[in-house]
């Protein structure tokens, strides 16, 4: 048996993926599953973007690019940070990647030595905790329940830095939760970063563009120009644009971390995928109403997920701002036996008893550090979220 890195012992297998296993294992077994543990759009990817892709193939430009990213891509995210966020950068500021995940893992490979602290506030993304760790420092969590909407408080974040505190990474809106920050609450934080020059902003923005009822988006650097020099904002085409499978996520930031991000990509998996460099181009630089369109779309689901759940004796379902996931709380459903007999301690017995009984696949709260909750990502037709709202239903009926 050959011996494996001790960094293995640091990192889990990400539990979301890890469940969407189990239930695609389930459906090959020929068992009718619904599942809604993807962070995935089911949309296509519209139609401008995919013939952009085609051209890309026709026209040869099959072959390696720069290692962080063509000129053209980088000028068109430098376009995007101004017109959207007001955020100026040239293209020596940017940093493209194979997604959004491998454009933070760079970030934090290139930053984070061992005894360095990185603040995540829980609930959190499933991999920033286990990315902070592969680089050697160690997550420090804030937990922020349904009490606060899922959001850090100023007082909470200025307790949590140590003059060990490298990064703080943040998320609006969120993954698990759907919170967004707004401006003022945003301002509140922003206020007290700039008290502690030492500490670094990772923002990750991929869900930027969905957001729904009056509800408008905000990033650091943008509320606290004083944080520009040391914010890095992360984004991407996977969520707004329907394109997870094209793996192109991009970033902008300090001249110097982008440099070292670039020296990882050098040694690691060098350029993105050409045509995906191409697709996502015309995704920035193209027609943008499809994202209005599919905005409707995810908050008619969003409204009809909550309002069903919050049917439910014993689930409180809160309304999230943005992204396509919803957080129930289960606090008074634990204690009770599901029909199978599995009696529900905490959400993964909840996530693992409704898996069994009814066929719907959701993610338990733990796995994103804070219970007991669960996660519904409502990316799927309004017929299937019904239909599954309708399952759940039927199981917290019948727990005892």
């Amino acid at each position: 048996m050959y011996p494996l890195s001790e960094k293995l012992s640091r990192v889990r297998t990400s539990p979301t993926m890890a469940i969407s296993d189990i239930a695609f294992n389930m459906i090959s077994a020929g068992k009718e599953v619904i599942i809604l543990s993807q962070g995935e759009s089911d949309f296509d990817t519209p139609p401008n973007i995919r013939n952009a892709g085609i051209r890309a193939i026709n026209e040869g430009k099959t072959r390696y690019t720069f290692g962080d990213g063509i000129p053209e891509l980088k000028r068109a995210v430098c376009h995007k940070f101004k017109r959207d966020n007001g955020l100026t950068y040239d293209p020596t500021q940017i940093s493209i990647g194979t997604g959004g995940k491998q454009v933070i893992y760079n970030a934090l490979t290139a930053t984070l030595n061992p005894g360095d602290e990185v603040i995540i506030p829980a609930p959190y993304w499933v991999s920033f905790p286990d990315m902070t760790r592969l680089s050697g420092a160690e997550p420090v969590f804030i937990e922020a329940g349904i009490d606060t909407g899922f959001k850090i408080l100023p007082d909470m974040l200025d307790s949590a830095i140590t003059k060990k505190t490298r990064w703080l990474i943040f998320n609006s809106p969120s993954n698990p939760t759907g919170a967004g920050y707004s401006h003022d609450e945003l301002k509140a934080l922003t206020d007290v970063l700039v008290r502690h020059p030492h500490v670094w902003i990772l923002s990750d923005d991929i869900y930027e563009h969905l957001t729904y009822d009056e509800f408008s988006f905000s990033t650091p650097a943008q509320v606290e120009p004083r944080l520009y020099d040391r914010t890095l904002t992360c984004n991407g085409v996977s969520k707004a644009y329907a394109m997870t499978g094209w793996r192109i996520g991009f970033a902008a930031g300090p001249k110097e971390l982008v440099k070292g991000m670039r020296n990882i990509l050098s040694q690691s998996t060098s350029n993105a995928c050409s045509i995906s460099q191409w697709a996502a181009i015309e995704a920035l630089s193209g027609p943008q109403d499809f994202i209005s369109a599919s905005k409707l779309a995810f908050q008619r689901r969003r409204n009809l997920v909550v309002k069903m759940l919050n049917e439910i004796e014993g689930i409180e379902c809160p309304v999230p701002e943005g992204a396509f996931y919803v957080y129930p709380s289960i606090s008074e459903l634990i204690g009770k036996t599901a029909k199978c007999g599995r009696k529900i301690n905490g959400d993964e017995d909840f996530a693992t008893a409704l898996l069994q009984e009814t066929g719907v696949a959701v993610v338990f709260g733990a796995a994103f550090g804070l219970s007991p909750y669960f996660r519904i990502s409502y990316a799927s037709s309004d017929e299937t979220l019904k239909k599954a709202c309708e399952r759940i239903q039927d199981f917290c009926a019948n727990l005892k």
